[in-house]
C-alpha cells in the first residue's frame, strides 16, 4: 500500500481531501471531487483522507478545519483552501496547476 508522502511526492497532480464523516460540507464535497475527477480522468488523483482516522497526519499538516483541500505534485503543495467549494471554483483552481 502506497503511503500519503508517496503519493503526493509523485509527477501527478494530486488532489487531497481532508474530511471527516460528521462533517456536512465534507458531504457537499463528495459529488463534487467525483465529478471533477470523470472530467478531468488521469490529470489527477483525488486522495480522501479522514481527519479522524489519520490524525497524525491532519496534525502534520495543522488541519483545523474540514474539509481542507491542497494540491500536490512533487511533494509540493501548490494551494490549499478550508471549506467547500463549487465545482467552477475547484476546477479552476486545478486547472491552473496541470
Amino acid at each position: 500500500m502506497e503511503s500519503f508522502k508517496d503519493v503526493i511526492s509523485s509527477g501527478q497532480l494530486v488532489l487531497v481531501d481532508f474530511y471527516a464523516t460528521w462533517c456536512g460540507p465534507c458531504k457537499t464535497m463528495h459529488p463534487v471531487l467525483l465529478e471533477l475527477k470523470q472530467r478531468l480522468g488521469e490529470q489527477i488523483r483525488i486522495l480522501k483522507i479522514d481527519v479522524d482516522k489519520y490524525q497524525n497526519t491532519a496534525a502534520e499538516y495543522r488541519i483545523q478545519s474540514v474539509p481542507t483541500l491542497m494540491l500536490f505534485r512533487n511533494g509540493q503543495m501548490l494551494w490549499r483552501q478550508s471549506g467547500a467549494l463549487p465545482l467552477n471554483a475547484l476546477l479552476q483552481q486545478v486547472q491552473a496547476h496541470l
